[in-house]
């Protein structure tokens, strides 16, 4: 009797629920990044306007900078937990690829997946003759 692969739709469930929070988690971040870059642009007008003093503005300036490596190191990290759960989505699906029974008179007959077939470039090397 054949058995054909069948998929495991919790863990395709569970990777793409993961996915969409990685994608909710990277817009997120990318809105905070946004917010910071609002709120220096009105100090700097507070700055060039004379409302606040220049050390004032310098630590505001070192403060958005460190929020703003710990925003973007927050996003390439999730970005890269994103790319990861792509890649076993992927792999998974490919996994499911059909295999090619065919019916006939005595049963059914070689269920083989087809190799690809790779072929190679020769490279021919160059012989320098000596005189």
């Amino acid at each position: 009797m054949v058995h054909i692969k069948r998929m495991n739709e919790e863990y395709f469930a569970k990777l793409l629920k993961d996915l969409t929070a990685s994608g909710e988690l990277i817009r997120a971040r990318q809105e905070e990044k946004q917010k910071l870059l609002d709120a220096l642009d009105k100090e700097s007008k507070r700055f060039f306007f004379g409302k606040i003093s220049q050390k004032a503005w310098q630590s505001s300036v070192k403060k958005t900078n460190l929020e703003l490596q710990r925003l973007d190191k927050s996003r390439r990290d999730t970005i890269k937990s994103a790319t990861s759960h792509c890649d076993r989505a992927r792999k998974l699906c490919v996994e499911q690829m059909p295999i090619g029974y065919k019916a006939t008179l005595t049963g059914i007959s070689d269920g083989k997946r087809k190799k690809k077939v790779v072929r190679r470039k020769v490279v021919k090397k160059v012989v320098k003759k000596k005189k």
